[in-house]
């Protein structure tokens, strides 16, 4: 049996993990201070509630930020611990994390400046940056430690499932402000529509990655867009309906894998 040499730390780990608390860091106070001051005198919610759009959830549903700056404030926290500094997982992220909380707030300011168009470039590079994160870390496959799977692969998957709704969101939104006709379709059949692109996507990586962190989040925000968009039966009753969808197919695909694990296991003779 080959042993796997101990990886040690070095000067470029310990930097990474500088930069990932400043970054973070960072983040968190434009956040705050986005609805504190707020930024050009109105919060982010305020921006969001200029658009006619029905792909949008409930207000209470964005409450989800605060569970994703605390994974994210408890990987940060994770990462920069000396026993962390050379752990080949972190290694994989590398700088990721750092561009992502950059790309963050600058999106904010862009949103509450009220620059729609570039702020669909920003959310696109970070849900590219957190496909990425997400890739590399092989989040629903790779097999790795309890710490590791609910301080890193946990908060990366719940910070990529809200910004793939949101993401969507914001393409709503950049679409509407362009005056599109959306080719002769009303706006509750563009919302269903992209619901059921949503679907199939989360869908997709509940039977290949079996994240339920990833597909919960999906759920949440249907279900908040069902509650949001309750005078429009057409994309209410799509929002319940595809979350029903996701969350089944996501319970299928878990129950699936641990089938398999458990006729995989070697049972010892009695």
């Amino acid at each position: 049996m080959k042993i796997e040499p101990i990886p040690m730390p070095n000067s470029s780990d310990r930097m990474r993990q500088i930069v990932s608390v400043l970054a973070l860091t960072g983040t968190l106070i434009i956040n705050y201070l986005a609805n504190a001051l707020p930024l050009n005198g109105q919060t982010t919610a305020q921006v969001s509630d200029k658009f006619p759009v029905y792909f949008v959830p409930a207000g209470y549903v964005f409450a989800i930020w605060g569970i994703i700056y605390l994974g994210l404030l408890a990987f940060t926290i994770y990462q920069a611990l000396p026993s962390q500094r050379a752990n080949p997982l972190l290694r994989r992220i590398g700088y990721l994390f750092a561009a992502t909380s950059v790309v963050n707030g600058i999106w904010l300011f862009m949103w509450h400046y009220e620059q729609f168009a570039i702020t669909l470039v920003f959310m696109l590079t970070l849900l590219a940056l957190l496909i990425t994160i997400y890739l590399r870390l092989d989040i629903g496959r790779a097999d790795v430690p309890t710490l590791d799977r609910w301080l890193v692969h946990m908060p990366f998957s719940i910070y990529l499932g809200w910004i793939t709704v949101a993401t969507i969101a914001n393409i709503t939104d950049v679409l509407y402000l362009s005056g599109w006709d959306g080719w002769g379709f009303s706006g509750q059949v563009w919302a269903t529509i992209m619901l059921v692109a949503a679907t199939a996507i989360a869908s997709a990586v509940a039977l290949t990655r079996r994240s339920l962190a990833y597909t919960t989040v999906i759920v949440w925000a249907f279900i908040g867009i069902a509650v949001k968009q309750a005078d429009a039966p057409l994309v209410a009753t799509t929002a319940l309906i595809t979350a029903a969808v996701v969350a089944v197919v996501a319970v299928a695909a878990l129950i699936l894998s641990l089938t398999r694990i458990s006729t995989k296991t070697p049972r010892t003779a009695p």
